[in-house]
């Protein structure tokens, strides 16, 4: 007898699949960055670089779940600490939006300065130091979104998807 849509739907919140769609979500976001940076020559800005980081730390969660096997408890904090850093990196691409739209300003590492070395060397530390991309300079975009625009969206859905699997966890534990 075939299952339902709800029976499969309700299956991947269960562990251990609910963290292997968790890393491999982390790991495809990251591997696009990468793709994006050095298959097609789009260099990061500061804040792109920081919104790999809670990818990362998602993917380390999940791995560490796959791996422990927690149960209870144990579970539903690592997908509640998936699901935080998922808002955190949603937090993070909202901000580095409002830079693009130019509604703030970024951080000092975001914007490119004058060289203003009195001799060679000092330029040369400069210009090793020196940003190469601001951050208000969209470099991408598909369907009219920049890569932090569909990084909101992307780390929404999958932080719902964290809280789904957390809840689900949690009335099957009971």
């Amino acid at each position: 007898m075939p299952q339902t849509r709800r029976g499969c739907f309700s299956k991947i919140l269960l562990m251990p699949w609910a963290a292997l769609l968790i890393f491999a979500a982390a790991a495809c976001a990251i591997i696009f960055g990468f793709t994006m940076q050095y298959g097609f020559g789009l260099k990061p800005c500061v804040l792109c670089l920081w919104q790999r980081v809670p990818f990362g730390l998602a993917a380390a969660l999940a791995v560490t779940a796959l791996v422990w096997r927690p149960s209870g408890a144990r579970v539903r904090i690592l997908l509640g600490l998936c699901a935080a850093v998922f808002f955190v990196n949603m937090g993070l691409a909202l901000f580095h939006t409002g830079v693009e739209k130019h509604w703030w300003l970024g951080t000092s590492g975001c914007s490119i300065q004058p060289l203003t070395g009195a001799t060679p060397e000092d330029l040369r530390t400069q210009l090793l130091n020196t940003a190469v991309v601001s951050c208000d300079q969209v470099t991408w975009t598909f369907l009219g979104l920049s890569m932090a625009n569909w990084n909101i969206l992307y780390s929404l859905f999958l932080a719902m998807f964290a809280l789904a699997a957390m809840f689900y966890e949690s009335e099957n534990d009971q």
